[in-house]
């Protein structure tokens, strides 16, 4: 019998039963607030989406005043967030129920740990696997803190429905309690009217490791040993999940990023995992009571024990309450020296600890004392988290990525280079010239090129004191503090080799070792094809190899999903990126290397999104040696990691795809997949041809991009501390993928996930007899192939096209309003060949949770597109001043919580 996706399992009827409670609750607060007059024509917009009577519903929007609409935008926008919060909550209490009552589901590590444990490797498989998501400053979270903070008082108060029905507690208190939340929500301003700074940024998310992740992660470490254990299997090493960042340290494109929001970020996530060791260490404090009189201890127990200044009558017979103090003492020296600056104090009465192995030193001084006298039970529950703790995240929390784009190490190098009176003109050098110039400087001359005394441009001023920023973190923190730098754009192996030249400067990189891997970043369709040609060179250099040896054996690679989907459509970028994949993992067996991957992942489909099992599952075999890295953004580090039941299972999921990739099932056979890759070369070389033609032949498409999709309104909303746009907001090849994304999204077209699909299978099914039934097996046996259609349902699920013919009509000129002929035809195409190939009758045949869900909170945000399209044009005529026109941003809001990882 197939496990199932623990999602299919949430019982509806408690959503709906649920939601009904708190839109029963937000009607009578926004009839409270506006009255009768105004609230019927909410109930009538309502009832009027419920019919799907769009033209009617467009005429009654029409007739809003812009006082109205600021109440009737906040309440379609707040119920598709009340929607979320429920289903939320249910899949909390589905994830709790299946593991209580030991039910099976899919990426369940029980499972997952079973069938691996009969490999020959199965001790150095699990011991060696380690995923890290990696939390990024992309937030298309538009959402205020305060906002996120109330949904977390919501979302406790629903956990408790449960008991509320049962009688268990007081239904009168907990709805007057649900009641004053949502009363709350409906006069608070929904998003920011301020642009977040990069300081922000570094504050809200790591707010999500005191919620959720720490006891995550520490929890689903210790499971892991657990099962593994249970099989026979005891693990020294391992680290199933570990946590990555890049707020702070990825300046690409994002000015605001220097080296005080990187020293920020470093010293911001230390004192949360210092908080948290002094918060546990003190509860272990409390509970460890045990007296002399009725216990031995350990010699050097002893001796800890003395070092505590706790000299307190009552203490004399409690050695491991003093051990305790004394270790508490410690980690508050080491939190004060880090909120000064990482400057230590050798005058403190009680000193820091040098690093975290010091600290986890004295802890097992406590552990071999209590089992040496048979108190093996005391070091269960706090004890043994506060371990695992230690091994994970260190004083450092999460390894932090630098990122910074190509043309400005070029930049900064080229001035380095002029300066020391080496080579005048850097950038006009060829690429062989290049790489001469920067291998001797690498190999031959062990001193910097910089001077203290030499005057330098404001860039390269910046970037010098970051590089040297990042070296003191490591002297300070330790090596895992920093361990990457990614270079966004790479296109040669001198890109690379420049890099190194500035971890040259401050020390990071020497002949026989590099403290800090030099990351090339692969994005547009191009720099993927052409990855495979640069690091077979890059790895060709006898220097590359020694880092790399020093390394452990690994050289990591970063794929780009957002741009390579916007340079050439959704299915050229996909099989792009599994073929270098393969490319590159197979070069790195050719070279006895691992290459291993990080995979720049947004939330949506259009920029690498979808379900993470089925992600992880689907990449190529043999690509997941043993590491895999993924970037998560915006509202989907909210949905992911908000609360710990929720992050548990999806670690969980995380974990277990990537060691089913790395002891894959018999899918399918090998050969027969093989025999799939040459028609899906055709079919994506002519996807790549429709949807080039549209997007950088067509001329009319610049207009309608820029006319009939909110994108002006979405650069503006206060999203996050990087520009909308690398150039001109006015340039498509310049904008950013998530502005491009979350615009397309607004309208519902969701072009960047689908489009070119139809045609191009349609094109191959037309070609020969028997194509589609080859489409079809496809389907069944490869997963790849499979995750890809999914994903393709998933996203038409969510578009709407009259509501996006709407939009079309914000175009002005006919011209351009024909583009979206042309889109809706691709539309319709793409669901009958997609149905066709699936064998369904209808989008999400395979998922009815996500079906019932877009049932019951389509019509809401539906409305919410109704009143976008009427304030845009209210806005372009003037007929809306400036205290109305964030209304916008509260539908674009509200129809991005609606659209979840799809907005």
């Amino acid at each position: 019998m197939p496990v199932k996706k623990l999602e299919a399992n949430i019982t509806q009827s408690m959503v709906k039963e649920e939601v009904n409670v708190l839109k029963e609750i937000l009607d009578e607060t926004t009839h409270k607030i506006v009255g009768d007059q105004v609230f019927e024509k909410i109930q009538g917009l309502v009832d009027l989406s419920m019919k799907e009577d769009y033209k009617q519903l467009e005429k009654v929007v029409a007739q809003l005043s812009n006082e109205e609409m600021v109440v009737v935008s906040r309440y379609f926008s707040i119920l598709p967030l009340l929607i979320n919060i429920s289903e939320d909550v249910d899949f909390a209490y589905e994830i709790n129920y299946q593991n209580n009552t030991n039910q099976d589901y899919l990426g369940k590590l029980s499972l997952t740990i079973d069938r691996v444990s009969q490999s020959d490797q199965a001790k150095e498989i699990l011991e060696q696997v380690n995923v890290v998501p990696v939390l990024t400053a992309h937030p298309t979270q538009v959402q205020r803190k305060t906002i996120l903070e109330l949904t977390n008082q919501l979302h406790q108060l629903l956990r408790k429905y449960h008991d509320v029905k049962a009688g268990v507690v007081n239904r009168d208190k907990w709805y007057t309690d649900l009641r004053r939340y949502i009363e709350i929500i409906m006069q608070t301003d929904i998003i920011r009217e301020k642009k977040l700074t990069v300081r922000n940024e570094i504050t809200n998310v790591t707010a999500y490791y005191n919620n959720s992740l720490i006891r995550a992660i520490t929890k689903l470490s210790r499971q892991y040993r657990h099962l593994a254990a249970q099989k026979g299997i005891l693990l020294d090493q391992a680290k199933p999940i570990t946590m990555g960042m890049w707020i702070g340290g990825d300046r690409d494109g994002n000015p605001y990023v220097t080296a005080e929001t990187l020293m920020l970020s470093a010293t911001t996530q230390s004192e949360v995992i210092l908080n948290y060791y002094i918060d546990k260490v003190y509860k272990l404090y409390r509970n460890f009571s045990l007296s002399t009189t009725l216990v031995d201890i350990s010699p050097a127990m002893k001796a800890l024990a003395a070092k505590s200044n706790d000299q307190s009558i009552y203490r004399e017979n409690e050695p491991y309450r003093r051990a305790f103090h004394y270790i508490q003492a410690k980690l508050t020296q080491n939190l004060a020296e880090v909120k000064n600056g990482l400057k230590r104090d050798d005058q403190a009465a009680t000193p820091s600890y040098q690093n975290a192995e010091a600290f986890k030193a004295d802890l097992l001084i406590i552990k071999d004392s209590l089992l040496a006298n048979g108190e093996d039970a005391l070091l269960t529950g706090d004890f043994n988290e506060l371990l695992e703790a230690i091994d994970i995240f260190g004083f450092f929390l999460a390894t932090i990525d630098m990122r910074q784009d190509s043309s400005v190490n070029e930049a900064c190098v080229a001035e380095l280079l002029k300066s020391a009176k080496i080579v005048d003109d850097y950038s006009s050098l060829s690429e062989e010239e290049k790489v001469k110039v920067l291998l001797k400087e690498l190999l031959e001359d062990p001193r910097p090129l910089s001077s203290a005394h030499s005057e330098k441009s404001e860039l390269l001023e910046k970037e010098l004191k970051i590089f040297r920023t990042a070296r003191f973190l490591k002297d300070q923190l330790g090596d895992q503090v920093i361990k990457q730098h990614i270079i966004s754009h790479t296109e040669s192996v001198s890109d690379m080799f420049e890099l190194a030249i500035m971890l040259k400067e401050v020390g990071l990189v020497a002949p026989k070792q590099a403290r800090v891997q030099i990351v090339p970043l692969f994005e547009t369709i191009e720099d993927l094809e052409n990855a495979q040609g640069i690091m077979e060179e890059f790895l060709s250099y006898d220097l590359v190899k020694n880092w790399i040896k020093g390394n452990h054996g690994y050289q990591e690679v970063m794929l780009g999903y957002s741009d390579s989907n916007k340079d050439g459509g959704y299915l050229s970028s996909v099989w792009t990126l599994y073929k270098v994949q393969q490319e590159l993992t197979q070069l790195g067996e050719d070279h006895g290397i691992k290459i291993t991957f990080i995979h720049g992942r947004g939330g949506t489909v259009g920029r690498g999104g979808g379900p993470s099992y089925e992600a992880v599952t689907s990449q190529p075999f043999g690509s997941i040696k043993d590491r895999i890295r993924l970037t998560e953004q915006g509202e989907i580090i909210e949905n992911k990691y908000g609360n710990q039941d929720v992050a548990y299972y999806n670690l969980e999921m995380l974990v277990s795809a990537a060691i089913s990739r790395i002891v894959p099932s018999p899918v399918a056979n090998k050969t027969e997949v093989e025999d799939f890759y040459q028609d899906m070369d055709d079919i994506v070389h002519y996807s790549n041809g429709v949807y080039r033609h549209l997007v950088f032949d067509t001329p009319e498409f610049y207009d309608y991009f820029f006319e009939a999709t909110p994108i002006k309104e979405v650069s503006s909303l206060n999203i996050g501390s990087r520009p909308a746009a690398r150039k001109t907001i006015t340039e498509i090849t310049g904008l950013r993928a998530i502005p491009w994304v979350f615009s397309w999204s607004q309208t519902r077209i969701m072009f960047p996930g689908w489009y070119g699909v139809g045609s191009a299978f349609k094109h191959f099914i037309d070609q020969e007899e028997g194509n589609l039934e080859k489409l079809q097996a496809m389907y069944q046996s490869w997963p790849f192939f499979h995750s890809l259609l999914s994903n393709v349902d998933m996203v038409l699920s969510k578009s709407n096209m009259n509501i996006a013919e709407q939009y079309a009509q914000l175009a002005e000129n006919e011209a351009v309003r024909a583009v979206f002929t042309t889109i809706r035809d691709e539309w319709q195409l793409t669901k009958e060949v997609l149905l066709a190939i699936e064998k369904h009758d209808d989008f999400l045949a395979t998922n009815p949770s996500l079906r019932a869900s877009l049932d019951y909170r389509l019509p809401y945000f539906n409305v919410l597109n109704y009143i976008q399209i009427e304030l845009i044009k209210r806005l372009r005529h003037n007929e809306l001043d400036e205290d109305y026109e964030k209304l916008i941003h509260t539908t674009i809001n509200g129809i991005a919580t609606g659209l979840r990882n799809s907005g």
